[in-house]
C-alpha cells in the first residue's frame, strides 16, 4: 500500500478547474485600482482601450511561452523545474527561496490586506480590523486547502464564478447607463508621450499579472500535455474580455477626464449609476475578488515547495504529498505561516498592500525574465524533446516576452521605494542558505520531469479519482 509520504499528485483537475484558478488569480483587485493610473498616462479614450488590448496581447505571448514549457515539462514545480533544468539547481533553489520568502507569500499577504480593507468598511472592527480580517481569511482558506485539492478547487470555482459574473454585471450596468457629456481631455505632451505610455503599460501588465501560476498545476491536469495550453489560452481570453468590458464601462459613465481623477473608480461609477447604497454592494464584489485571488494563490503557491522538497534531502518534509487530500499539506502550512508573519508585520505599517507590492515586484520580474531565457536554452539544448505544443512565430514571440520582462524589471527597480531593495536583499540571503542546505548532501541533477510527473496515459488514468 502506498503511504502518504510516497504519494504522487493525481490528475484530478479539468480545463475548467485550471481556467478558474488562473482567472481567480489574475482577476482580483488590480482592475479596481489601476484604470485611473492608466488613464492619467494616455491622451484619448481610444488609446486607453487600445493599451488594455495590447496588454492582453503581451500576456498571451507570455502564456504561449509558458504553455510550451509546461506541456513539455509538466510538474508541480512549474518555473522551478524550468529554471533548474536550464541553469542548474542553484538557480532553481534561489527561485524557490524567492517564492517562499518574497514572491508568493508577499502576494498572499497583499491580497489578504485588500480583503481586510473592504471587509472593514462593511463591518468595522477597530484600528486593527483590517489586519484581523486579513489573518482570518488567510487562516480559513489555508484550512480549506489543507483539507484537500477537491475542497480547494471547489471553492475556487465558486469564488471565480462569483467574481467573474460580478465584473460582467458591473460592466453591463455601466454600459447601459446614460452617457454624460464628455469633458475635454488634455493629451500628454509630445516629448512625454512615449514615457507616459510606457508607465501605463506597467500598470496594465501588473493588472494582468498572475497568469504564470497555471504552470504549477500542469502535472495535476487530466491531460497535462494538451490541457495546459487550453487553460492558458482560454484563461487569457476570458480575462482580456472582462478587462476591456469593464474599462469601456468606466469610460462610458465617467469619461477619461473624470476617470483620471478618481481614487475609487468602480465605486464612483456605481455611485453615479445606482446611488450611494451601491458602495456596499461594490465592497462585497471586491471582497469576493480578493478571496478568489487569495485562495488560488494559496492553492498554486505551495506546489513549488513540494518540488523543492523532493530534490533536497534537508527539505524533504516540504516534499511530502498527502495522498488523502491529494495536496502538499506541509508546504501549504509553511507557506501560510510565512504569509501570516508578513500580515502581522504589515499590521503596523501605514499601507500594508503598497509595502507588499514594492517588496515583490523586482524579484518577480527577474525570475520571469529568467524563465523566458530558459525557454531558448531548453529549445537549443534538447531539440529532440517531444513538444506537444510549440510557440508560433518562434523566436519572435519569446523574444518579445523577454524584452517586456527586462523592461518591467528595470521599471520595478526605478519607480519603487525601499520595499523593493528589501525584497532583493531577502533574495540574496538565499545564496548562503543554499550553501548550507547542500553541504554534505549535494543536490541531485534536475530530474526528468517527463518521467517523474507525466507517466503514460494508463498510469495517469489510474491516478484519477
Amino acid at each position: 500500500m502506498t503511504t502518504p509520504a510516497r504519494s504522487l499528485p493525481r490528475a484530478s483537475l479539468s480545463v475548467t478547474d485550471g481556467v478558474a484558478v488562473m482567472v481567480g488569480i489574475v482577476v482580483g483587485i488590480g482592475i479596481f485600482k489601476t484604470p485611473p493610473l492608466v488613464a492619467a498616462n494616455v491622451g484619448s479614450e481610444f488609446t486607453f482601450i487600445a493599451v488594455w488590448v495590447l496588454g492582453a496581447a503581451i500576456t498571451l505571448v507570455g502564456a504561449l511561452v509558458y504553455a510550451e514549457l509546461a506541456a513539455t515539462y509538466p510538474s508541480t514545480g512549474g518555473e522551478y523545474r524550468f529554471l533548474a533544468r536550464a541553469f542548474g539547481q542553484p538557480t532553481g533553489f534561489l527561485f524557490a527561496w524567492a517564492r517562499i520568502s518574497v514572491i508568493q507569500t508577499g502576494a498572499i499577504a497583499a491580497v489578504a490586506f485588500v480583503f481586510g480593507d473592504y471587509a472593514q468598511q462593511l463591518h468595522p472592527l477597530g484600528p486593527y480590523g483590517t489586519a484581523f480580517y486579513a489573518a482570518a481569511a488567510l487562516a480559513a482558506l489555508t484550512a480549506l486547502n489543507v483539507a484537500g485539492t477537491l475542497q480547494g478547487k471547489s471553492a475556487q470555482n465558486l469564488f471565480t464564478g462569483l467574481t467573474f459574473c460580478a465584473l460582467i454585471a458591473l460592466a453591463a450596468i455601466g454600459l447601459a447607463a446614460p452617457s454624460p457629456a464628455a469633458a475635454a481631455v488634455a493629451a500628454p505632451a509630445l516629448g512625454e508621450a512615449g514615457g507616459a505610455l510606457g508607465l501605463a503599460m506597467i500598470f496594465i501588465l501588473l493588472t494582468y499579472g498572475g497568469w504564470n501560476e497555471a504552470a504549477y498545476i500542469s502535472a495535476e491536469l487530466r491531460d497535462s500535455r494538451r490541457d495546459v495550453v487550453r487553460v492558458l489560452v482560454f484563461g487569457t481570453a476570458a480575462i482580456a474580455a472582462a478587462y476591456v468590458l469593464i474599462n469601456l464601462a468606466y469610460l462610458h459613465v465617467l469619461g477619461l477626464a473624470a476617470l483620471r481623477e478618481s481614487s475609487a473608480v468602480a465605486a464612483d461609477m456605481m455611485r453615479l449609476v445606482l446611488g450611494e447604497r451601491s458602495a456596499q454592494v461594490l465592497s462585497l464584489v471586491i471582497c469576493a475578488a480578493a478571496l478568489s485571488t487569495l485562495n488560488a494563490t494559496i492553492f498554486t503557491g505551495a506546489r513549488v515547495y513540494h518540488a523543492l522538497g523532493e530534490d533536497m534531502a534537508r527539505l524533504r518534509g516540504l516534499g511530502l504529498w498527502n495522498g488523502r487530500g491529494n495536496n502538499p499539506r506541509n508546504a501549504i502550512l509553511v507557506q501560510s505561516a510565512i504569509a501570516m508573519a508578513l500580515v502581522a508585520f504589515g499590521a503596523f505599517r501605514p499601507d500594508g498592500f503598497h509595502a507588499m507590492v514594492e517588496y515583490t515586484a523586482p524579484v518577480f520580474w527577474l525570475f520571469l525574465l529568467l524563465v523566458g531565457i530558459a525557454f531558448f536554452v531548453l529549445r537549443r539544448r534538447e531539440p529532440e524533446r517531444e513538444r506537444p505544443f510549440r510557440v508560433p512565430f518562434y523566436p519572435y514571440k519569446p523574444l518579445l516576452f523577454c524584452l517586456t520582462c527586462a523592461w518591467l524589471l528595470y521599471a520595478s527597480l526605478a519607480y519603487t521605494g525601499l520595499g523593493a531593495l528589501v525584497g532583493v536583499a531577502v533574495l540574496l540571503l538565499g545564496i548562503p542558505l543554499y550553501v548550507y542546505v547542500q553541504r554534505r548532501l549535494p543536490l541531485p541533477d534536475a530530474p526528468d520531469t517527463e518521467a517523474d510527473t507525466a507517466p503514460d496515459p494508463a498510469t495517469r488514468a489510474a491516478r484519477r479519482p
